[in-house]
């Protein structure tokens, strides 16, 4: 895939002039312009940013990272297999490698700008959220329900251990993780393919790039994404579809401890899984939290297949997040327009 000089990080050339800047561009415009980029969750179309990224992503500082994490979840697990069983020596392995690599990316790759944006589109989105969750649920909650009163699914759910009982809600995570990013790229190619100059100038209106929009004069001054520039797109769509999905499954888990507390009494439960529940909190079992959470987190599953591949729910959700899409795709262009031309006066 093509990709521009940008990646390579810009140098400053003097306080008040960055390198890179077009005639008539002044260091505040440039700056409130990639501020603009931070605040919609688009760290990686800021040139500085990009780099430093970038010199996050070279293979000694992964392996480095990836030494450590393994490492330390070796001696999570070491320790906890002593007190406990083979499989939640394991789940805190796993855990452990998780919170490793999810620190070096919050701290290193700033991940938490675009999941800090995606939240925010997620929760200033719930009004239109529930029409489409109502949508979604019923034929769900039909088969979820018809499994949570079944004396089968309460036997497999009591036995499991908590370290069984996470590493099968990693699974389901990571399912539809991947699911979710074997879709999403898709989306983000369809509008990468629709930018034209007419269309990146109207997009531009009333953001920081208004005024620069104008030097995308030719379809071929619209530049092709860098990979890293890709991926943020790719991963912003990511964040927000995975924090609808975290809370449909946190809106299902609290609903099944609800029909739970007042449908399923405790000899009914006692004759399921053959044993007196464990009481856990006030009326709330063991024995009910744990299938809560197993069907919870199948229901999240389900419904991040759901949410990409229902064309009327990608029409009326996807709406906002690809309007959003079009936006930064647009104003990258006439960014990307900017700098690029400064490049060429300091070449020629």
């Amino acid at each position: 895939m093509h990709q521009t000089r940008a990646d390579a990080g810009t140098p400053t050339d003097a306080p008040g002039n960055p390198a890179g800047t077009a005639p008539g561009t002044d260091s505040g415009t440039m700056a409130a312009a990639e501020r603009w980029f931070l605040d919609h969750g688009l760290p990686y179309f800021v040139d500085d940013v990009r780099a430093r990224v970038a010199g996050g992503l070279r293979r000694p500082r992964l392996v480095g990272v990836a030494v450590v994490a393994v490492l330390l979840a070796a001696v999570a697990g070491a320790i906890t297999l002593p007190l406990s069983d083979r499989y939640v020596a394991a789940s805190a392995a796993l855990t452990t490698l998780g919170v490793v690599v999810a620190g070096y990316a919050l701290a290193t790759l700033r991940v938490w700008l675009w999941l800090r944006w995606a939240t925010g589109k997620t929760f200033s989105s719930l009004g239109l959220m529930v029409p489409l969750v109502a949508r979604a649920l019923p034929m769900l909650m039909l088969f979820i329900t018809f499994l949570f009163i079944n004396a089968e699914v309460w036997q497999v759910a009591a036995r499991l251990s908590g370290g069984v009982m996470w590493a099968a809600v990693l699974g389901f995570a990571a399912a539809a993780v991947g699911f979710l990013l074997f879709k999403l790229p898709e989306e983000v190619d369809s509008f990468t393919e629709q930018l034209d100059p007419d269309g990146i100038e109207s997009a531009c209106a009333g953001t920081p790039f208004a005024a620069w929009s104008a030097q995308v004069g030719r379809a071929a001054d619209v530049s092709v994404p860098s990979r890293l520039e890709r991926a943020n797109l790719v991963l912003v769509l990511l964040a927000s579809q995975a924090v609808q999905v975290l809370l449909l499954s946190v809106a299902v888990f609290a609903f099944f401890l609800g029909f739970g507390v007042v449908a399923i009494p405790d000899e009914v439960a006692t004759s399921w899984v053959g044993v007196e529940p464990t009481r856990a909190v006030g009326a709330l079992t063991w024995e009910l939290v744990r299938v809560s959470v197993f069907l919870a987190a199948f229901s999240g599953l389900y419904f991040a297949v759901y949410a990409v591949t229902d064309e009327t729910y990608r029409r009326q959700f996807f709406t906002g997040i690809t309007d959003d899409l079009g936006k930064a795709l647009s104003t990258r262009c006439a960014y990307r327009a900017v700098r690029d031309h400064a490049h060429a006066q300091a070449d020629g």
